[in-house]
């Protein structure tokens, strides 16, 4: 064993001693309550995503937990949304309402969650969009008496997408409570199911799904207009490196043509945060520090619809390369658990 060799155990070792001993922090864990399930079974859409839901149970997710090494989880509404299902207009009204109280029944079980493991789990509310008025009440709701730490959105919720003109009330409400937001990709609509088939959602839309409504939220200067709504962009920034060079180049002429308004770039950038659930890579890292910066970065399992084998060698691959690599190693328990817990005010 050579000593470069040596040195690179050397500092593994030591620094995973110190991690052991603050912990990770995990902001992509998703909560699958037999209530969602069931009605998601009902309206015959458990395939609705394209694959299985997996199980879940709070034991088994502390197991993992403890063994990865992962002190802390902030639990999400799974997808798809319920009650959302293709139907006539006339019955949109009904299927809002049974969306409200499956979401309801659902921030409530992960509010238990919380209240029985308050040093190891978090949760972010999901709404029951499209309705504006129901979500903001839940807003209210969940902030105020259930505790939540902050709020799930779909990337869209039955066609209507973040950045939509009729989601502004919404907005202004998040920002008046400084709300910390958690985006998720959810099946596009509409959705060739052709091309759904061919390549899966989890494969390739998803990423797509949420550039789009991220660009969407950019292109209304909407993160600079409410700019204490905090928002995590999941799956290691989905195709935003690529995509914010290309919009920026283009505002001018957009601008020039009257497709858009004033851009705030800095102001919409800054709002933006970034959880490495997927295939994070020291490259993947190194491209995402080109629209952001290292205390915008979070850690993301994306538990319970990966193996937890699977997880924990991940995590800990992460955790090599967070030591090993001399240019990213200064930012190891930044992207651990040091800006989540800044995140959520140091909870």
């Amino acid at each position: 064993m050579n000593l470069k060799t040596i040195i690179s155990a050397a500092l593994v070792a030591s620094t995973a001693t110190a991690a052991s001993a603050q912990g990770v922090m995990d902001v992509h864990s998703h909560i699958i309550t037999p209530e969602f399930v069931s009605a998601l079974e009902q309206e015959g859409r458990l395939l609705d995503e394209g694959f299985p839901l997996p199980r879940y149970d709070v034991e088994s997710h502390l197991q993992w937990m403890d063994e990865a090494g992962v002190q802390t989880s902030v639990l999400t509404l799974a997808a798809p949304q319920p009650g959302l299902s293709p139907a006539p207009s006339s019955d949109r009204k009904e299927a809002c309402s049974s969306a409200a109280g499956i979401i309801r029944a659902t921030n409530k079980a992960a509010a238990r969650i919380k209240r029985s493991h308050p040093d190891r789990f978090l949760f972010c509310a999901a709404l029951p969009l499209p309705d504006v008025d129901a979500a903001i009440r839940e807003v209210r709701y969940a902030l105020d008496t259930l505790g939540a730490d902050g709020i799930k959105l779909a990337t869209n919720a039955g066609g209507q997408y973040l950045g939509a003109p009729k989601l502004d009330t919404l907005f202004a409400v998040l920002n008046q409570r400084h709300a910390v937001v958690i985006l998720h990709p959810h099946r596009p609509e509409p959705i060739s199911r052709e091309v759904m088939a061919q390549t899966p959602l989890a494969m390739q839309e998803y990423l797509s799904e949420t550039t789009r409504a991220v660009a969407n939220m950019i292109s209304r200067n909407l993160l600079a207009r409410y700019p204490n709504v905090k928002v995590v962009v999941p799956h290691c920034g989905a195709y935003l490196p690529l995509a914010v060079p290309r919009m920026k180049s283009l505002t001018a002429v957009m601008q020039a043509n009257k497709l858009v308004g004033e851009i705030d770039w800095e102001a919409n950038l800054r709002a933006l945060y970034y959880d490495l659930a997927g295939a994070h890579s020291p490259e993947v890292i190194r491209m995402m520090l080109t629209i952001t910066t290292p205390d915008h970065l979070l850690y993301g399992s994306d538990y319970p619809y990966v193996a937890p084998q699977v997880l924990t060698q991940s995590l800990a691959r992460m955790k090599q390369y967070l030591t090993t690599e001399p240019d990213l190693a200064p930012y190891r328990e930044m992207i651990l658990y040091q800006n989540a817990q800044q995140l959520f005010n140091d909870l």
